[in-house]
């Protein structure tokens, strides 16, 4: 079964990212306001951008993906400037520290992201692949 990851625009400019195996009911279906609590008080909500896959988990990963990106990466996505993704990647760092009688310690801990190749998806901007 066909699968879509969609992005949405809200009214109040923040974007909303989703899967569904029918994109055009799912749209209705937002405007309905009987999507997602996010979108439903954010109503109208516009859709922007679209991938099509052959599977509708692939389309799943794909929005648990997108949905952990940046506004910025999110935008380069869909204005088709696919150089841009990796420099958009965020490297996390979480920096802990505990404070006692005896001293403080400090300890950092880095977390990066990476892309995945191989299925090809179809963006409403162009072609790809992840």
């Amino acid at each position: 079964m066909k699968g879509w990851m969609y992005i949405l625009e809200c009214s109040d400019g923040s974007y909303y990212t989703g899967s569904t195996n029918n994109l055009e009911l799912r749209i209705k279906q937002h405007q309905a306001g009987e999507g997602a609590n996010h979108t439903k008080k954010r109503l109208p909500v516009k859709l922007i951008f679209s991938e099509e896959f052959q599977r509708i988990d692939l389309a799943f990963y794909r929005e648990k993906q997108v949905q952990g990106w940046s506004r910025k990466k999110k935008e380069a996505l869909m204005n088709g400037h696919f150089d841009k993704l990796s420099d958009l990647s965020r490297s996390y760092s979480t920096v802990v520290s505990t404070s006692s009688t005896t001293g403080s310690r400090a300890s950092t801990t880095g977390v990066s992201t990476s892309s995945t190749t191989g299925s090809r998806a179809s963006g409403t901007n162009g072609s790809y692949g992840i």
